[in-house]
């Protein structure tokens, strides 16, 4: 999940997939980056008081950060104030446990992978790929991790997870409904349009469409999400639900969200490192 509000700035390496003159070996470069920005997240939380973080692997239940918050209410008793999504899952585990590779040390052409398999036609590439960003466009193959955030406060959905916030409760109870989505070549697959839907139902703000044939959810309590916490500890309670199972959507659909829609997303966004430490994670029960 995007970051909030503006945090003190962190200094991230920058990842070079030129040969490196002394190990010679590009991936031995990125594991240090990632190994490096671990330590550091490890040094600039460490008895501050920090609450358990996100993304984890949602398949190890293991944890010892002893910050306790309640869980929020079901998703259906809050307001729906965000939709954005992540190239490469996040989260690990459950259908998505591929390892995509350390990407640029920014977040970017990292995370996980679709662990199935695809028919020759579902992975056949687009002519051009879509929701395009300086980072690159996705394309037939590619996996994403969709956040329906929702809030406590009294909000509609909107830009950024500031919509999230109200000026009555600057301090709401925040859940996540993660779906991991594999994007391929076929119009027969889930429209992204009506996954992303949304209107009032049972007098909340709710995104109508969320999969209910995906796996149980795995709840826990975390954190906020992205890259800008690789090396800073987030300072957000969120409750997250993670579904298990990759579900297919048609990419022509996701292009076309990202041409216009309420939330002002045309582009996937990168992705925060998998907490490891035992420290920063909380048990799942």
């Amino acid at each position: 999940m995007k970051k909030i509000f503006s945090v003190l700035s962190v200094a991230i390496a920058v990842f070079s997939i030129s040969v490196d003159a002394k190990t010679n070996n590009p991936t031995q470069v990125g594991d240090d980056i990632i190994a490096n920005q671990r330590a550091q997240l490890a040094e600039n939380t460490k008895g501050k008081g920090f609450g358990p973080q996100s993304p984890r692997d949602i398949d190890s239940t293991e944890g010892k950060n002893t910050v306790v918050f309640g869980m929020a209410p079901s998703y259906s008793k809050m307001n729906l104030c965000n939709i954005h999504f992540h190239k490469g899952a996040e989260h690990a585990g459950g259908e998505f446990a591929k390892y995509a590779g350390n990407g640029d040390g920014h977040g970017y052409q990292s995370g996980y992978a679709y662990s199935g398999t695809l028919s020759k036609s579902e992975k056949t590439p687009i002519s051009q790929g879509v929701c395009s960003s300086d980072h690159g466009s996705l394309q037939s193959g590619d996996t994403i991790e969709i956040h329906y955030v929702h809030s406590s406060a009294q909000v509609n959905p909107g830009p950024t997870l500031g919509a999230c916030l109200s000026d009555s409760i600057k301090n709401p109870q925040l859940r996540v409904e993660a779906q991991v989505y594999v994007l391929v070549n076929d119009k027969n697959a889930l429209d992204f349009a009506k996954l992303t839907k949304y209107g009032e139902k049972g007098g909340f703000q709710q995104a109508l469409n969320i999969p209910n044939d995906t796996g149980t959810p795995i709840l826990y309590n975390g954190s906020t999400t992205g890259p800008s916490y690789n090396e800073a500890g987030s300072p957000f309670h969120v409750t997250w639900s993670v579904r298990p199972k990759v579900a297919k959507v048609d990419i022509d659909s996701v292009g076309e969200w990202c041409k216009g829609n309420v939330f002002n997303e045309d582009h996937a966004h990168g992705v925060r490192n998998l907490v490891t430490n035992p420290d920063l994670l909380s048990p799942i029960k």
